[in-house]
């Protein structure tokens, strides 16, 4: 398996940071990608992935709610790192419209400018949008067929919003914890979703899936998440497993190399 979302660098794993590391090579775990968050998250992003050749992949980008007044300040970091070493993505990027609308046109600056980098790098992206997707649809379709590649992570969507991300081409969808939710929509919107449109990944700390919702989330709960999609496709979990895994390796293509890439540091 392939979580290709986690947060496992963050400040809540610090007290057991190796053991969540094992449950999930014990759970079947094979590779982690960690998306940056913005210049807080980063040291402590790149010195996971240094403890953990070969198992954990840093992207790097500036998450929409990170986005303030000096986002121009902070998006130089990124173009900084960008130029310093190779990255498996750029991400954690994107739109949201949840938490707050202050900053949103700096937002919008920002995920363009990070999408072109992602061309000028050939790299591909992990999207977040929370209560912004036709926003981010309409800031993409300049994009268009112009080999933009990634995930949109997070998805909980209806079919029709699947449809849209699914249409402009080149994307995936990133299902995590929420297909568990009892009173998500997700898994009758992914029934007639075809599994090769799909990646499964964690967000650990957040959007623990069921049975364990309401306590911290980790990389081994993504079997969870197959076990749900096994029920959803009528297919059996190595099949899951085998099909998302082969998703994941068509958008982060780096994957296939079995060394990290901080030695370009």
């Amino acid at each position: 398996m392939i979580d290709t979302h986690s947060h496992i660098y963050s400040e809540e794993f610090d007290d057991d940071r190796e053991l969540v590391i094992q449950r999930a090579k014990d759970a079947g775990v094979k590779k982690i990608i960690l998306p940056n968050v913005d210049s807080d998250s980063l040291a402590r992003m790149l010195v996971l992935e240094e403890q953990c050749p070969g198992f954990c992949f840093a992207a790097v980008g500036l998450h929409p709610t990170s986005v303030k007044d000096d986002y121009e300040q902070a998006l130089s970091l990124v173009k900084k790192e960008l130029e310093r070493r190779e990255y498996i993505a750029i991400g954690e990027i994107g739109l949201d419209l949840y938490w707050d609308k202050t900053y949103f046109k700096e937002q919008q600056k920002a995920f363009v400018c990070q999408i072109e980098w992602a061309l000028e790098y050939s790299l591909p992206v992990i999207i977040h949008t929370r209560d912004s997707l036709a926003e981010t649809i309409e800031l993409l379709t300049p994009f268009k067929n112009s080999g933009l590649r990634g995930i949109f992570h997070s998805f909980g969507g209806s079919l029709s919003d699947a449809e849209n991300i699914l249409n402009f081409g080149g994307f995936l969808l990133g299902i995590n914890g929420i297909v568990t939710f009892k009173n998500s929509g997700l898994r009758e919107v992914l029934k007639h979703i075809d599994l090769k449109h799909i990646v499964i990944e964690t967000d650990a700390p957040y959007l623990t899936p069921v049975p364990f919702r309401g306590k911290r989330n980790e990389s081994a709960y993504i079997y969870y998440i197959v076990r749900e999609l096994s029920a959803v496709y009528n297919r059996g979990e190595a099949e899951i497993i085998s099909a998302t895994t082969h998703n994941a390796s068509s958008i982060f293509g780096k994957l296939e190399l079995s060394s990290h890439f901080s030695k370009n540091a």
